[in-house]
This record gives C-alpha cells, sequence and structure tokens, in this order.
C-alpha cells in the first residue's frame, strides 16, 4: 500500500498563478486550458519524443548551452529534424516566459515529438506532419521542508537497462520504466525507487541522480546506465575544482546503506538528501558534505545566470 503522505524530488510550492500560465503549442501560446495536442501525436501515441527540464533564474535559462547539447544529441539520435537550433529553442523559452512574466523560480519542460501521424501505427515514417513542440514554463519553486526531512528510497526490482533495450542517456518521452520503478517504491512505503543497473551495482533513481557520501569521498554511479544529468555533472565538476575526491565507480548496497549522506541531484531540485534506504537511516543525519556541494552549486548558477 502506498505511503498516504509520501512526497518526491519535484515537490514545489503551491502557486495558484500556474492556473492561468500561457503554453507554448506548435507555435502559438495558449490558455492551458487549451493547450491540447492530436490524440495521433507520436508522444501521447508511442511515447515518441525527447524533453529537457530547465530553470529561469533572474532571466536567464541556467546552463542552457549544456541542455541543448543533450537535447539535440538526442534528436539527432532518433533522427528527428526540428528544423531550428538553439537559438530558436531559446526564443520559444523566452517568449513563453515573458508572456507569463517569469522571470525568477520559473521551471520549464520542453517537449519535443515526432508529431501527428496519419495512422494510429508504429511506424516513424506515418509521422508525416512535421514535429511537435510544447514548452510548459511554471512558477515552480522547490519545497523547503524536502530539505530538512530527505527523500526515503527503497531499492526495487526494476533495473536501468542496456543501452542495446533503451538508452538510458536519452531523456525520451518513453518513461515506463521509471514509473513502474515509482510505483515499486511507493508500494513498499518509500518516497522514490532507488534503482540498480543490470550487474546489480548501485546506479540511479527513477527521477534523479544518486550521489553517496563515504570518509569524505563522493561517489556516483560509472554513468553508463543512467541519464547523464546536467546537475550530475556539475557536482562532479565542482568537486574536482574544490579538492572533494569524487569517484564514478561500481558500488553496491553495501556502499549506500554505510554511507555518511547520500543526496539526489536534478535540474528541478538542484541537491536533495536522502534520509534512508530500504528502511535503513543514512549517516547521523549530519548533511556537512552535501551543504557543502549545494552551496557551490548556488554559487555557480549565480556566476552562469547573474541571479
Amino acid at each position: 500500500m502506498s505511503k498516504i503522505d509520501s512526497h518526491s524530488t519535484h515537490d514545489a510550492e503551491q502557486d495558484a498563478r500556474n492556473e492561468n500560465i500561457l503554453i507554448y503549442v506548435n507555435g502559438e501560446l495558449v490558455p492551458k486550458s487549451e493547450a491540447v495536442v492530436s490524440v495521433y501525436d507520436s508522444g501521447f501515441m508511442l511515447g515518441d519524443g525527447m524533453w529537457e527540464g530547465l530553470r529561469l533564474y533572474n532571466g536567464k535559462w541556467a546552463f542552457f548551452d549544456e541542455h541543448m547539447d543533450r537535447l539535440f544529441n538526442s534528436l539527432k539520435s532518433v533522427s528527428i529534424d526540428i528544423g531550428m537550433g538553439p537559438a530558436d529553442v531559446l526564443d520559444i523559452l523566452n517568449k513563453t516566459a515573458d508572456a507569463n512574466g517569469m522571470t525568477d523560480n520559473a521551471h520549464c519542460r520542453l517537449m519535443i515529438t515526432r508529431g501527428r501521424k496519419a495512422k494510429p501505427f508504429q511506424h516513424p515514417g506515418l509521422s508525416r506532419f512535421g514535429p511537435t513542440i510544447v514548452a510548459i514554463v511554471e512558477h515552480s519553486k522547490p519545497s523547503q521542508s524536502l530539505q530538512a526531512q530527505g527523500i526515503s528510497l527503497a531499492t526495487v526490482p526494476q533495473v536501468r537497462g542496456l543501452p542495446m533495450s533503451q538508452d538510458a542517456k536519452y531523456n525520451s518521452h518513453s518513461k515506463l520504466n521509471c514509473v513502474i520503478g515509482c510505483l515499486q517504491a511507493e508500494q513498499a512505503g518509500a518516497d522514490e525507487a532507488l534503482m540498480l543497473d543490470p550487474h546489480g551495482f548501485v546506479n540511479t533513481t527513477n527521477a534523479c541522480n544518486f550521489f553517496i557520501v563515504r570518509r569524505g569521498e563522493v561517489w556516483t554511479s560509472t554513468g553508463d546506465y543512467c541519464m547523464n544529468g546536467v546537475t550530475r555533472q556539475k557536482v562532479i565538476d565542482l568537486c574536482r575544482a574544490n579538492d572533494i575526491p569524487v569517484f564514478e565507480k561500481n558500488y553496491s548496497l553495501y556502499e549506500a546503506y554505510g554511507a555518511d549522506e547520500a543526496f539526489l541531484t536534478g535540474t528541478f531540485g538542484a541537491q536533495t538528501p536522502v534520509a534512508a534506504i530500504d528502511g535503513k537511516m543514512i549517516g547521523t543525519g549530519d548533511r556537512t558534505m552535501t551543504q557543502r556541494i549545494r552551496d557551490l552549486y548556488k554559487d555557480l548558477v549565480f556566476r552562469n545566470t547573474g541571479a
């Protein structure tokens, strides 16, 4: 049975303004209640598309170039040509934010699919009408309670698979693998799932990248079987630049259970502490390293955006 009071790394403070936002849909800004795509759309029908999550600070999208590198690499890999480049995408995001009066504490989910299909079947050649592009930008501030409470994780049987099945490096609309993991964790009484790789090593969660801190060292997975998140890489880079030992390596639940600290990384929540894994409290509750990394990351965002 699921936890009634569960929360996630994407919990945000309530903001009534989001009921009246304008959403970008294929070249038009339309009210939220009217923002729709066809039931024949490849994304709805097959999960055939890619997405990015970006945050707006002081009128600037943080680490925009890195997000675009991943997006356009993904689109090229699955042969979706949107007929525009990063500068055009930036214009879409800025116009959508401006139309909603947003300059800070805003989060965008940019979604691109292969587009509407001529018939309700799988073949990509049936998507004959050009790509679908949607940008949802919401007033979105992470819930502060997460920093105090932390997230509880449960190890689940669902794994992130091998690159030749569905490469986890794709930020694709096909998220059923992660949804199943999340359901398994909630049914085990936890907030989110800790997913292993095909060899049984600790990998990632259903929504974020995962780190542990042991004896002053920061560990994360090799990255071979998980989404190589922008925030994940920024944390690794910050550790290296600030003489914090950091390792991308294979490690088991044994090391995770015995960690001094653990945290998740993602564009929305930045760094979110992990309180427990499989009912086992992580460390003593002292999160000195996590806080240090949070401070370093906040400074990096400031330098990147002027926020």
